[in-house]
């Protein structure tokens, strides 16, 4: 009978199923069989690592597409329209200091998305407000100054005589009438007529002549159409090259049967003359007036400006004395 031969002794794991070692294939399966075992049910390996893992873009359209939730409001952001190539950074699961290890965000593109090669515009104004329109409609202020109301606003009667019932002045000393003679030109302020009764008796007899001394500034005294011959209210006022009115002056003596009420209009006076000659200007002067002898009575002798055609000259402003003067005598 013969002897069996003792069986041999394994060191093994007794764990580890035991293996054939005469085939070294069944063995290398068995080992990669495991690993796959331990890869995948490992929730470290197959689970875990994959959701932490964090991957941020360092491109700029990365970066915009990538951050769009942190930046959507900036301006040049471009949320949503990463293009061309982009690297990434890997960072650990268990990073901890949050936005200190994000690749920071690029600077701001400072042509705002437009074409490098594109040339400027050569008419641009270098000192022009960038954060004002230049198309942009004027101001209120300005509109109202370049288109003002119909007769500014006010209620006008009218500024001709082409809704007027009245017969059309013909230069002749008519009236009612409608003058429909434009005003005409009117002086800088400090160039408007003036005058002033210097000197004049205070008492004078019945029928005595005296005079009257008239001094006029910026008056040039060269300029009268007669009334008589139709050249009342005809022409237009004008000044000369100097803007000086061109006109003469009147001088009226009238007797007032009262002084306490205003005296009526209608009456001739007792004396009248207009002055007309050539002289005045820019400086004043001096002008003595004779006036003829006058009725007993209370005097009231005035003098006033005229332009060519009669009318007191116009003022720059409404609160401006016309160039009048006015005194009284007493005529015994």
């Amino acid at each position: 009978m013969p002897t069996s031969e003792p069986a041999p002794t394994s060191s093994a794991d007794p764990l580890t199923p035991e293996l054939p070692l005469r085939d070294p294939a069944v063995g290398r399966r068995i080992a990669i069989a495991a690993f796959a075992f331990v890869a995948c049910v490992a929730p470290a390996a197959c689970d875990y690592a994959a959701a932490s893992t964090v991957v941020r873009p360092t491109s700029s359209a990365g970066a915009a597409a990538g951050h769009s939730g942190q930046h959507g409001g900036r301006p040049g952001s471009h949320s949503g329209h990463s293009t061309g190539t982009t690297s990434s950074a890997v960072v650990p699961a268990d990073d901890t200091t949050g936005d200190s290890t994000e690749t920071p965000d690029p600077p701001e593109d400072p042509t705002n998305g437009a074409d490098p090669t594109e040339s400027a515009d050569a008419t641009a104004d270098p000192t022009a407000d960038p954060t004002v329109d230049a198309s942009a409609a004027p101001t209120s202020g300005a509109t109202a100054a370049a288109n003002p109301p119909a007769n500014n606003g006010l209620d006008v009667l009218g500024r001709d005589c082409s809704t007027s019932k009245l017969q059309p002045h013909t230069g002749f000393q008519i009236a009612p009438a409608c003058v429909s003679t434009a005003f005409g030109e009117v002086a800088a302020e400090d160039k408007d007529p003036e005058l002033l009764i210097t000197r004049f008796p205070k008492e004078v007899a019945a029928d005595a002549p005296f005079a009257i001394s008239v001094s006029t500034r910026n008056l040039v005294r060269d300029r009268f159409l007669g009334a008589a011959a139709g050249g009342y209210y005809l022409e237009s006022s004008f000044l000369d090259p100097n803007g000086l009115q061109r006109g003469h002056f009147h001088t009226a003596c009238r007797m007032l049967p009262s002084l306490d009420e205003a005296p009526e209009s209608a009456p001739v006076p007792a004396f009248f003359v207009a002055t007309q000659d050539g002289g005045g200007g820019r400086k004043p002067d001096t002008v003595t007036v004779n006036v003829t002898g006058l009725p007993k009575g209370e005097a009231q002798c005035t003098v006033w400006a005229g332009d060519g055609s009669h009318r007191i000259p116009m003022m720059r402003r409404a609160n401006q004395t016309p160039a009048v003067d006015s005194v009284r005598i007493t005529i015994g």
